[in-house]
């Protein structure tokens, strides 16, 4: 299993958003880091690819 070091925390998702007017769960901060994270993985290796 490879372990990513990643900058943002659910914890601090949380509190980001918040500060925009979002409420969201912890666990709803994890799924949404999790997709946002998929996301630009994704778009990295799209733009290495071309």
């Amino acid at each position: 299993m490879k372990v990513e070091k990643r900058g943002v925390t659910p914890e601090m998702a949380v509190r980001i958003l918040e500060k925009h007017g979002t409420i969201v769960t912890l666990e709803e901060a994890r799924i949404i880091l999790e997709f946002m994270y998929k996301i630009g993985k994704l778009s990295v290796n799209q733009y290495v690819k071309i």
